[in-house]
């Protein structure tokens, strides 16, 4: 299967370029979305139950959802 077959062939030619920019940078932002969820995931577990949340841990899970908010809509088009 090509590249293109997941688009619409009843676009044009330009909106067919943009969708396949965009699938290109989809899959580098989600490998590194996965990145930045994992390492979080190890961080709450380093955590205690009863330890305060670094600092880190706070702020990762905002640059999770910025990442996440940019895959959506480069998924949207």
């Amino acid at each position: 299967m090509g590249a293109t077959s997941n688009i619409d062939s009843g676009l044009d030619a330009p909106t067919i370029l943009v969708e396949q920019a965009n699938q290109k940078e989809i899959r580098p932002d989600v490998a590194k979305l996965y990145e930045m969820v994992s390492e979080l995931k190890g961080q709450v577990e380093k955590t205690g139950s009863t330890s305060t949340l670094s600092l880190s841990v706070v702020k990762k899970p905002q640059q999770v959802e910025k990442l996440a908010r940019h895959i959506k809509d480069l998924a949207k088009g």
